[in-house]
């Protein structure tokens, strides 16, 4: 068992058939001004398993700060269902939805464990704006 993938996006889905959606992908977002929340961040995670590895499995998510101070945290589990015959390995996407904290400009992670085993890091880090910025994040003068 193990993650595939982790991001953090604008906005995510999975449809009736399983298919994942994942759009407005970034690692770094501005704020006005610092204490800030960065509302609504979708966390996407797919995971992969075995056949051998049916049933639900732990997740924990640590939201740290670059001091190592836990900012948000959360647990979970996600089940892996019997797949059809012939299939060896299995999926599942999971979409979490966080109005992040961001008390400081500078680098910040979610750490996320499956089974009690630290998985995969999803960096991100929160600068100030100074002055207008376009849609693509570019300093307008």
């Amino acid at each position: 068992m193990n993650l595939d993938f982790a991001v953090a996006c604008d906005y995510a889905l999975i449809d009736r058939f399983g298919k994942l959606s994942v759009m407005g992908i970034f690692q770094h977002v501005w704020v006005a001004n610092f204490p800030a929340v960065h509302p609504r961040l979708h966390l996407v995670l797919k995971i992969k398993g075995k056949r051998t590895e049916l049933g639900s499995h732990n997740i924990e998510i640590n939201f740290t700060d670059s001091g190592d101070a836990v900012l948000l945290k959360g647990s979970g589990t996600v089940t892996l269902n019997e797949p059809p015959a012939g299939i060896l390995e299995i999926e599942a996407g999971a979409i979490l939805v966080f109005d992040i904290p961001l008390p400081h400009e500078g680098q910040y992670r979610f750490e996320i464990s499956v089974d009690n085993q630290l998985d995969t890091v999803v960096p991100l880090t929160a600068s100030q704006r100074i002055g207008p910025v376009d849609v693509e994040g570019t300093q307008l003068h």
